[in-house]
C-alpha cells in the first residue's frame, strides 16, 4: 500500500492488525503493529499487511477458534491445543515466573537457564558452585529443592467482566473506584478458590478498564532441580550476547515438580511424589529446518500496543533512560564488589543479572523507537482517529475528549515521576529498607479483613512474601547496600519543590552533606539486626502498637516514610481510575472507527503465537540465517568469560561425536534458531513446537532490533531466538552424561 492512501491504514499501526472478518465474535482480535516498509532494514513506514501476514499476535485461549491454524501450517486437530474436556497441549505449559513445558509424565519439564538462575545460585555455595559448574541429579532423591519457585497450570478460564464492574457506583472518586474493582476480583478469587481446593484463582484485566477474566490454575510448590548446565554453556556470551544475533547460549534447565502423596499441592518435604501432568509434550530430536511452521504456548508478561503516544513518549523521554541508568549504576557498582571475593560475586549474580537484561532491553527498545519514529508514528494516527470522532456529534460527544484525557493524565505524571521513582527504589533496592517497610506494612495490613489488605499480605499469599524476604536475606551483602542506599538517599536530597521527601529531610535538616549521609547510613546499619533472620521473623509478628517500638532505624524510617507512600499508593489508584475509563472509552473508538475488534495486550496469562522458522535482514546488504551451530560456539570461545566453552565440548566436536542430533543440512548440532513469532518477556522458557505439537525448541531471547515488540511487530525485524532441542539434547546426553532424562522423555 503506498503512502497517502485510506487514514484508517495508517491508524493500524497504532490500533493493531484485525483477524479476518470471517472470525466474528465480541472478542478482541489481533494487537500490534503490521509489518511496515523497510529502509536500510528498520521500518520506516507503515504498511497494511496482506492476507498471509497474520504471524502477527499472541492470542488468548478465547481467540483460538477463530484461527485458522490449519492453513497456516498446523497439521494437529487446532482441539488438540486446547479443549478443556481433554488433555490438550496447554495442560503441558507451566508459568514458573516465565513458561517452562512438561516432557514426561512424572513432571519433568523444561524451561531456560536464566529463568532456572535464581533457584540455582539460591542453592548454590562457594563449595557447590552450581550456577558455574552445573548440577545434576542421578538419581530422583538427588535433586534439590528449587526455592522460590512455584508452578501454575491454566485449567479453565471465565469472563467475569460484568461481575467485575459491576463494582463500580456513579460518582466513585477515581482511587475508590480502583480499589472497589480490586476488591470485587478479590472477591471472585477467594469464592473460585473455596469452590475450588487446592487450584489457584486470578482475574486478569485484558482490556484496561472494561474486560475481565477468571483463570483457574493448578499451583504447585514443590519444584526440584534436575539438571543444569554449566553457566559456560547456559549463559555463553553473557551481556555481550543478550539480545543479539548470531546466538550461541544453552538456554535451558531441566527441574521437576513434586506434590503430595495424595497428589494434592503441597510444600516441599520428603514424602512427595513426582506430579503426573494431564499432558505432557512429545520430544521430537529432529529439530526443524528453514521454513517450517512453528507455533508457541507460554505465558508473555506486558505489551503495550494499545497504549497512547503520550505513554510511549513518556517512556522513551523519561522512564526507560532513568531506570536504564539506574540499573547500569547498580550493575557497575556490584559486579566491583564482586571483583575479588567469589562468595560476594555469587551472592549478587542473580541480581546482576535481572538488571543487565531490563538494561539492555530498555536500551535496545530507546533505540528502535527513535530509529522507527513511533511517537511521531502514533501521533498522527491519532489525529486520524480524533478527525473521525470529530466528523459526528455522537461520537465527539461519546469520545470526544479521550485522547486530551489520556494526554493529561501522563503530563502530571511527568511531573511527578522522578519522586515516585525515588521512592519506589528505596524500597525495592535497599533490602535493609525493605525488610523494614515489609514488617512495618504487614503489621498494619494484617490486622485489616483478608479481601481488604494489600495482596503481598493477604493469607495466599503471606508464606511466598516471607519467603521472598528469607531469599534476599540469604544473598544480602551489607557495603552494596550500604551504597545503593547512599545514593538513593543522595538523589532524594536532589529533588525540587512539592516532591521533596520530608522524611528524608528531616533526617538531615542540620547537615545534608555528603558526609552526613555517611555519617547516618554508618549508624544505621550498625544499629539494624534485620539482616539476621530471626530478628526480621520476630518483627514480622509485631502488632502495629510494638513495632511502632521498636528500635530498628529501618523500621523507624518505614514509620516516617508511611505517609509518603499511602499518598503515592493513593495517586497510583488515581492515575489508574483515570486510566481504566479512559482507556475502556478508547477501545470503543478504535472499534467503531475500524469496525473490527482487537486481541489485548499481553498481560501474563497464556497465550499463543505462531510463524516460521525464518531468518532476516538487519541492514542494507546482511542477511542473517536461521540457525547457529556447536562449530559457532568454539569460534566464538575466547577461554574468558562469557565466551569460555568446557574442554569436553571441543573433544566432542573433534570427534565429531553428533549422535542423531545434527542438522541434515548443516551437517553440524544446531545450536540456536530463530522465526517470526510474535514474543515478549515472560515468553522465556516457552516451547516452539512444530505442526505436529511436538517440542522442538526452548525459546529464550529475541533479536535486538525486536526488544522493541512490547509496542509494535513487524515481520521484517521481529524474530525471537529459542535454544534447538537437538542442543538441548545433545548437551544434555553427551556432556552431561544425563542420557537416562532422554529415556524418560521418549529418546530411546
Amino acid at each position: 500500500m503506498r503512502r497517502g492512501m485510506i487514514s484508517a491504514a495508517l491508524v493500524l499501526v497504532l490500533f493493531g492488525a484485525l483477524v479476518p472478518a470471517s472470525a466474528g465474535g465480541p472478542t478482541p482480535a489481533k494487537a500490534g503493529e503490521p509489518a511496515p516498509a523497510k529502509a536500510g532494514g528498520l521500518a520506516k513506514t507503515p504498511a497494511l499487511p496482506g492476507p498471509a501476514a497474520s504471524d502477527e499476535g499472541m492470542y488468548p485461549l478465547s481467540e483460538l477458534k477463530k484461527l485458522d491454524l490449519r492453513s497456516k501450517g498446523l497439521a494437529i486437530d487446532p482441539e488438540d491445543i486446547f479443549a478443556p474436556d481433554r488433555p490438550s497441549l496447554i495442560f503441558a505449559i507451566v508459568s514458573v515466573g516465565a513458561t517452562g513445558s512438561f516432557v514426561s509424565g512424572d513432571g519433568l519439564f523444561v524451561t531456560n537457564h536464566h529463568v532456572a538462575f535464581g533457584a540455582v545460585q539460591a542453592a548454590s555455595t562457594t563449595q557447590h558452585d552450581y550456577l558455574t559448574n552445573g548440577f545434576l541429579a542421578r538419581t530422583r532423591g538427588e535433586e534439590i529443592q528449587a526455592k522460590g519457585m512455584t508452578a501454575r497450570i491454566t485449567e479453565t478460564f471465565q469472563d467475569v467482566s460484568r461481575e467485575v464492574l459491576s463494582a463500580v457506583t456513579p460518582n466513585l472518586a477515581l482511587a475508590d473506584r480502583t480499589k472497589a474493582i480490586e476488591k470485587r476480583m478479590k472477591e471472585i478469587v477467594a469464592d473460585a478458590e473455596k469452590k475450588n481446593p487446592g487450584k489457584r484463582a486470578e482475574v486478569s484485566e485484558m482490556f484496561i478498564g472494561k474486560t475481565y477474566v477468571l483463570f483457574l490454575y493448578t499451583y504447585l510448590k514443590d519444584i526440584r532441580i534436575v539438571y543444569v548446565p554449566p553457566r559456560s554453556i547456559g549463559e555463553f556470551g553473557g551481556e555481550t550476547d543478550n539480545w543479539m544475533w548470531p546466538r550461541h547460549t544453552g538456554d535451558f534447565s531441566f527441574l521437576r515438580a513434586y506434590v503430595g502423596p495424595d497428589g494434592s499441592p503441597a510444600d516441599f518435604g520428603p514424602k512427595n511424589v513426582p506430579f503426573k501432568p494431564k499432558r505432557f509434550l512429545k520430544v521430537n530430536p529432529a529439530g526443524v529446518k528453514e521454513g517450517d511452521f512453528m507455533f508457541l504456548l507460554g505465558y508473555p508478561g506486558r505489551t503495550f500496543r494499545h497504549y497512547t503516544a503520550s505513554y510511549l513518549a513518556y517512556e522513551e523521554s523519561l522512564r526507560m533512560p532513568y531506570v536504564a541508568e539506574w540499573y547500569g549504576w547498580q550493575i557497575a557498582l556490584m559486579e566491583k564488589m564482586g571483583e575479588k571475593d567469589a562468595g560476594v560475586a555469587l551472592a549478587l549474580a542473580s541480581r546482576i543479572k535481572g538488571l543487565a537484561n531490563a538494561m539492555k532491553n530498555y536500551q535496545g527498545k530507546l533505540k528502535g523507537m527513535k530509529k522507527i519514529g513511533i511517537v511521531d508514528r502514533k501521533k498522527a494516527e491519532e489525529r486520524d482517529l480524533q478527525k473521525y470522532i470529530e466528523a459526528d456529534a455522537k461520537r465527539r460527544a461519546a469520545f470526544g475528549d479521550v485522547l486530551a484525557g489520556i494526554d493529561k493524565v501522563y503530563a502530571e505524571n511527568r511531573v511527578r515521576a522522578e519522586y515516585e521513582m525515588v521512592l519506589e527504589y528505596l524500597r525495592s533496592s535497599v533490602n535493609l529498607f525493605n525488610f523494614g517497610w515489609t514488617a512495618f506494612e504487614a503489621a498494619a495490613e494484617l490486622k485489616k479483613p483478608d479481601l481488604e489488605r494489600d495482596a503481598a499480605y493477604m493469607d495466599r499469599n503471606w508464606a511466598q512474601t516471607k519467603q521472598r524476604l528469607q531469599l534476599a536475606q540469604r544473598n544480602y551483602h551489607e557495603p552494596t547496600d550500604k551504597a545503593i542506599f547512599k545514593e538513593l538517599l543522595l538523589r532524594a536530597l536532589r529533588l525540587k519543590g512539592s516532591f521533596r521527601i520530608k522524611a528524608v529531610d528531616d533526617l538531615f535538616k542540620a547537615d545534608a552533606s555528603e558526609n552526613a549521609v555517611d555519617a547516618y547510613i554508618a549508624k544505621a546499619y550498625a544499629a539494624s539486626k534485620l539482616a539476621t533472620e530471626p530478628a526480621l521473623t520476630d518483627l514480622l509478628k509485631k502488632t502495629p502498637d510494638e513495632i511502632r517500638s521498636a528500635k530498628d532505624p529501618f523500621v523507624e524510617l518505614a514509620a516516617a516514610l508511611y505517609p509518603a507512600y499511602q499518598e503515592l499508593k493513593e495517586a497510583q489508584k488515581a492515575r489508574k481510575g483515570a486510566l481504566d475509563t479512559l482507556f475502556a472509552r478508547l477501545s470503543d473508538a478504535k472499534e467503531a472507527f475500524l469496525g473490527k475488534n482487537f486481541i489485548p495486550d499481553a498481560n501474563g496469562t497464556l497465550r499463543l503465537t505462531y510463524g516460521r522458522i525464518k531468518g532476516y535482514s538487519p541492514a542494507d546488504a546482511v542477511y542473517y540465517k536461521p540457525f547457529t551451530t556447536l562449530a559457532g560456539v568454539l569460534d566464538k570461545t575466547t577461554g574468558q568469560p562469557p565466551f569460555n566453552t568446557p574442554s569436553k565440548l571441543f573433544d566432542l566436536y573433534k570427534a565429531r561425536d553428533f549422535g542423531r542430533f545434527a542438522h541434515p543440512d548443516l551437517k553440524d548440532v544446531p545450536v540456536c534458531m530463530l522465526y517470526d513469532a510474535d514474543t515478549t518477556g515472560g515468553n522465556s522458557g516457552s516451547p516452539v513446537l512444530n505442526a505436529q505439537g511436538e517440542l522442538v525448541g526452548v525459546n529464550f531471547d529475541r533479536t535486538y532490533d525486536a526488544t522493541i515488540n512490547d509496542y509494535a511487530w513487524s515481520e521484517d525485524y521481529s524474530r525471537s531466538i529459542a535454544v534447538d532441542i537437538r542442543y538441548v539434547l545433545w548437551v544434555t546426553q553427551k556432556f552431561g552424561g544425563a542420557g537416562f532424562l532422554l529415556e524418560e522423555m521418549g529418546i530411546r
